[in-house]
C-alpha cells in the first residue's frame, strides 16, 4: 500500500512542517463558499489578480502551470476571504513585461489598479527533481522516490507596486514501494508520469495560499468609482466584493507618485485628498453597487474609495 507523506520547507522561514495527505481535516477539504454579505466585524474581500504561471525551465509543458494556477485561483476563492482573478481582462503584454525571469509586478500593478485588483501575484516553478534510493541491489528492489518542487510566490499591491510577500518554498512527496529496479532520468520520468507531476506542483502553489492570505492583512481595502449618473454613483465594488447596503465610503483622488531624486525608483503614493463620502443604496450587475452623496463634493471616476 502507498503512502504518501508531504513534507514542506518555507526557506524563507527555516520551517519544515509535515503533512499526512490522508487527514480529512487537511485545508483541501473546503468546500464551495457562498459569497454573502459580510459580517459586522470584518472587512470587504480584497481582490487579487493571479498571473501566468511562469517557469525557470523551458522543457516543461505549459499545461502544467496552466492547472497548478487554475488550482491555486480555486483554492483562494474556496476560503471566501478575497476574490481572486484571472488576468484575461487585463490589457497588457504580459510577454513584454518579464525581466530576468520575473514579471515586472509594479508596472503590471499600475494597469491592474483599474480593475479594481488590490493585489497582483506571481506565481513560478524553480525547479522540479526526482531523487531514488534503494536499500538493496538486485533485479527487485525496495526503492523510495523522493520528488521535490521549488516554487516562488510573490505579492505585490495594486496602488504602491509595493512587495507584501516573497516566498520560495520546496515541497517533498515520498513514494515508497517495490519498483524494478532502473535507471530514469529526471525529464523522462517527468514525461511519462504527467498526473503525478501535475498533483505534486498543485500541491507545491496551495500550500501557499494561508500565507498570502496572512500577507493581504498589510493591504488596505480600495474600490473605484466606475460610472457617476446625475445623483447616482456607480461604485465597482458590491455584494460579492462585501459591501452591504448603508456603508459609508470616503473617497479621495489618487495622490502622487513620489520618486527617489537621486536613484530614480518609485517611493510610493501619498493619499490623495478626501473629496467627502458616499452612501451604498443598493448593488448592480455582476459586484457593483451604487451610492448617493452622503458628504462633499466633486467626485470624478476613477476616484479611490475606502470604508469609512
Amino acid at each position: 500500500m502507498k503512502k504518501l507523506l508531504l513534507a514542506v520547507v518555507v526557506l524563507s522561514l527555516g520551517a519544515c512542517t509535515t503533512f499526512d495527505r490522508t487527514n480529512p481535516t487537511m485545508r483541501r477539504e473546503i468546500k464551495d463558499v457562498n459569497y454573502e454579505a459580510r459580517k459586522d466585524d470584518s472587512a470587504p474581500r480584497k481582490r487579487i489578480m493571479v498571473l501566468p504561471f511562469l517557469d525557470a525551465g523551458d522543457k516543461r509543458p505549459q499545461e502544467l502551470r496552466d492547472q497548478a494556477r487554475s488550482a491555486f485561483i480555486t483554492d483562494l476563492n474556496r476560503t471566501g476571504e478575497v476574490i481572486a482573478l484571472d488576468s484575461r481582462e487585463l490589457k497588457v503584454d504580459l510577454a513584454k513585461n518579464i525581466q530576468n525571469g520575473q514579471y515586472k509586478l509594479q508596472d503590471i500593478a499600475k494597469e491592474a489598479q483599474a480593475l479594481g485588483v488590490n493585489t497582483v501575484l506571481e506565481g513560478k516553478i524553480i525547479d522540479i527533481r526526482i531523487k531514488r534510493k534503494a536499500d538493496n541491489v538486485g533485479v527487485v528492489r525496495h526503492l523510495t522516490t523522493a520528488f521535490e518542487v521549488v516554487a516562488q510566490v510573490r505579492v505585490v499591491t495594486g496602488r504602491a507596486g509595493r512587495e507584501v510577500f516573497n516566498t520560495i518554498k520546496t515541497v517533498t512527496v515520498e513514494e515508497q514501494g517495490v519498483r524494478v529496479g532502473e535507471r530514469v532520468e529526471t525529464d523522462k520520468f517527468l514525461a511519462n508520469n504527467p498526473d503525478m507531476i501535475t498533483v505534486i506542483v498543485k500541491d507545491a502553489f496551495l500550500d501557499f495560499t494561508p500565507q498570502v492570505l496572512a500577507s493581504l492583512d498589510k493591504v488596505i481595502w480600495e474600490g473605484r468609482i466606475a460610472a457617476i449618473n446625475g445623483d447616482r454613483i456607480y461604485l465597482n465594488v458590491g455584494r460579492v466584493s462585501g459591501i452591504q447596503v448603508g456603508d459609508l465610503l470616503k473617497v479621495t483622488e489618487d495622490g502622487d507618485d513620489i520618486y527617489d531624486p537621486e536613484s530614480g525608483g518609485h517611493i510610493g503614493r501619498v493619499p490623495g485628498r478626501l473629496k467627502g463620502t458616499l452612501e451604498v443604496i443598493s448593488y448592480f450587475g455582476n459586484d457593483g453597487a451604487i451610492a448617493v452623496i452622503h458628504s462633499g463634493s466633486g467626485f470624478r471616476e476613477n476616484d479611490r474609495v475606502e470604508l469609512y
